[in-house]
């Protein structure tokens, strides 16, 4: 799954991950592998026929999406793009985005910079909103 490798003196050790084998062994798991570190987050997410995440927005952070394996597509304010292996997207913060596989399968990796965690949201007297944000 990954190897390890040192990464140069007064670092921590580097791990390497093959993605495209991470892909092939997916079959369909949101997500198929995860790391959250201090600061990065990055998910491998893998849906098949028909699935994909729904439409969703966050507000602190830019996503960079990486085509793994397959084709699918990415919305970004309600505009479609194709994606495929090896193809990049980057999503401005504050912008709504969605997934889809548009053929057998789609594995597709996002990064971005680790978010606050969420808090409950302090409600404003007459306030009938639910508060509180979205997660990746």
């Amino acid at each position: 799954m990954g190897t390890t490798t040192p990464s140069g003196p007064g670092y921590e050790t580097a791990i390497v991950h093959d993605l495209p084998d991470l892909a092939r062994r997916a079959s369909g798991r949101k997500p198929a592998w995860s790391h959250r570190g201090e600061d990065l987050s990055v998910n491998l997410i893998s849906c098949l026929n028909g699935e994909g995440v729904g439409r969703h927005m966050n507000v602190e952070v830019e996503v960079l999406i990486v085509g793994v394996d397959g084709h699918g597509s990415v919305e970004v304010d309600g505009h479609w793009h194709a994606v495929g292996s090896g193809q990049v997207i980057i999503i401005p913060k504050g912008t709504a985005r969605a997934t889809r596989c548009d053929g057998d399968r789609f594995t597709y990796l996002t990064c971005h910079r680790t978010r606050s965690r969420m808090w409950p949201a302090v409600r404003v007297q007459g306030d009938t909103s639910t508060g509180g944000g979205t997660r990746d």
